[in-house]
């Protein structure tokens, strides 16, 4: 049933291209017509090699006519199976162009949750492995399966009007060739399906390693890191093989069956030959469309093989295409505009799974232009409450309001363009290091990158670079220090200069003296704009307007650096431990 399904779901996609794969289907059946009846021909050339009406030579002239003609059709029939064979790569090509294509759309609207919780390799085997294998299974099925149908009822017409007789013994062969064929496909379906899914196993580790690689050799993981590939890898292998045998089942059994249907012919047909039924020459056109008949069954059988495969590849596209997108933003939506930088919560609550309790009943009321500190013990809330801004998860429980509009009911590209966000991890992307910079604002001209980097303490090392700001990087940022690279995340923070600012431990990889500069940078920025600081290094915040101490999800004391030392609480615990022994 999960086949059938996959495969309406394919077929919907196929429906886009119902013009070519008309033309192409009548191609196939002129492609046929004209493979049949070059052997009617033949057949008619060697009867006029026995001497007719009294002459003793064989009629050449008839003979040259008649193979001429053969091969003309053989040339006609060789041009059109070319643009058929064009057509059908545009076919196959295209559908998974569009399913790729809707596969990576969704994706970008997939919700935090989910991806959190998926490895990227998974994702990422399942949009190029996998639809790679689809695109070569369904290639094959429109360049075999349809020539294989046309050619197999176009075949038993021609024999039909031959020798109805020979014909019936080929016909009553037939179910053997269905029988093994589906006795192939459903067991080569369920290998396939487990190979795929092994093999994104396989992508995400191999992912995982590589990016992790400096870690695994700091704790001296090399050795399990390998014994866990092996075990992935012998999987891996065991599935590929029983797919490839039960794949491989398909030529020797199909080919068996064919030299059964072929022998039957041949015994049926010399009998009729012997009695007069039928002439030498049309034997000879019999035995060549029983060789006809049978091939496109063994193509076809390999072909249900590699659809097989295609279909479990396109099933697990389907599941990442079908996952449940993010909550869809209402038809009325807000857009936020001259954001002013209020920020409201109410009540609100919110954990990542039902059964453990995170942020609980939170309440705050922050005006335009507040710098906002948020401390706390690790795993209190503090990175989830900005998640929780930038609305990356929605609330269980209450509401977050911005400039006086739940930001549920907001659109979310006009309140995360009104933040401009720091995290402690960088984010870069590949291209230069201008690419980089201008992320936020693309229409930025060359003169604001520079201002922006300069602002932000990077132009001197950006101007050391090999090309400058024309450098190549990568998403890991190639060989730049996890300082440079805050700074070019923070450069684009000067370049945009939104309405509102989160620093999560912005400064947290940049030395001490840049920092200073930076810090100043910030101050300068942050005037007049609402800004919530994440931070451990409580030194940096005792300027901020309001200090939240959160514990357990909950905000446990609020107020200025000084008021809350003199009350002698959490926060000042937790500020005096940091100068303790």
């Amino acid at each position: 049933m999960k086949n059938k399904a996959t495969l309406l779901k394919v077929l919907r996609y196929i429906r886009r291209y119902m013009p070519l794969i008309v033309l192409s289907t009548v191609l196939a059946a002129l492609t046929v017509a004209g493979t049949l009846s070059i052997p009617l021909i033949v057949g008619n050339a060697i009867d006029l090699l026995v001497p007719r009406n009294g002459s003793s030579s064989p009629d050449l002239g008839g003979i040259f006519t008649y193979l001429l003609r053969a091969g003309i059709i053989a040339a006609v029939t060789a041009l059109l199976q070319w643009i058929m064979n064009v057509i059908n790569n545009r076919i196959a090509f295209d559908v998974v162009r569009d399913i790729r294509s809707d596969a990576f759309e969704h994706i970008e609207n997939l919700p935090l949750s989910y991806l959190d919780t998926v490895s990227s390799g998974d994702i990422v085997s399942r949009v190029i492995s996998d639809a790679d294998q689809f695109a070569d299974g369904l290639l094959l099925g429109f360049s075999q399966l349809f020539t294989g149908v046309v050619t197999i009822f176009g075949t038993l017409i021609f024999m039909l009007t031959l020798d109805p007789l020979i014909t019936l013994a080929v016909i009553v062969l037939t179910p053997v060739s269905l029988l093994a064929a589906k006795f192939i496909a459903s067991h080569t379906y369920s290998m396939c399906r487990k190979r795929s899914e092994t093999l994104g196993e396989q992508t995400a580790y191999i992912d995982e390693m590589i990016g992790n690689a400096k870690t695994v050799k700091a704790f001296c993981r090399e050795d399990e890191a390998q014994e866990k590939f092996e075990e992935i890898n012998a999987r891996l292998e065991k599935y590929s093989l029983k797919a490839t045998f039960y794949s491989s089942l398909t030529n020797p059994v199909t080919r068996f069956i064919n030299a059964l249907v072929y022998a039957a012919v041949g015994v049926f047909g010399a009998l009729s030959a012997i009695n007069g039924g039928i002439t030498v020459g049309a034997l000879s056109c019999f035995l060549s469309y029983a060789n006809q008949y049978t091939k496109p069954f063994n193509e076809i059988s390999g072909v249900v093989t590699e659809l097989q495969n295609a279909l479990a590849c396109a099933g697990r596209l389907f599941e990442l295409i079908e996952r449940e997108p993010q909550t869809p933003e209402p038809a009325d939506a807000h857009e936020l505009t001259d954001v002013q930088g209020s920020i409201k919560a109410e009540d609100v609550s919110f954990s990542y799974t039902p059964d453990r309790k995170l942020i609980e009943h939170l309440d705050l009321d922050i005006t335009p232009g507040q710098k906002i500190a948020i401390v706390g013990p690790t795993g209190c809330g503090k990175t989830t409450f900005i998640n929780l801004l930038m609305r990356f998860y929605d609330v269980t429980g209450g509401a977050i309001s911005a400039d006086g509009h739940d930001i549920r009911s907001v659109t979310r590209h006009s309140l995360r363009s009104s933040y401009g966000m720091v995290l402690q991890d960088t984010i870069l992307i590949s291209g230069t290091v201008r690419d980089n910079i201008r992320m936020g604002r693309p229409d930025a001209t060359d003169e604001e990158i520079i201002a922006a980097a300069k602002a932000a303490h990077a132009h001197s090392f950006i101007k050391r670079l090999p090309d400058k700001y024309d450098t190549v990087i990568g998403e890991d940022g190639g060989n730049l220090s996890q300082g440079q690279k805050q700074l070019l995340c923070i450069s684009r923070i000067m370049l945009c200069l939104p309405p509102m600012l989160i620093l999560d431990e912005a400064t947290s990889s940049i030395d001490t003296r840049t920092e200073l500069k930076i810090q100043d940078a910030f101050t300068k920025l942050m005037k007049g704009r609402t800004s919530f600081i994440v931070a451990h290094r409580l030194s940096t915040i005792r300027d901020a307007d309001m200090i939240l101490v959160m514990n357990n999800g909950s905000i446990i004391e609020q107020g200025r650096h000084d008021d809350l030392l003199a009350a002698g609480g959490f926060y000042a615990n937790l500020y005096n431990s940091q100068f303790s022994e």
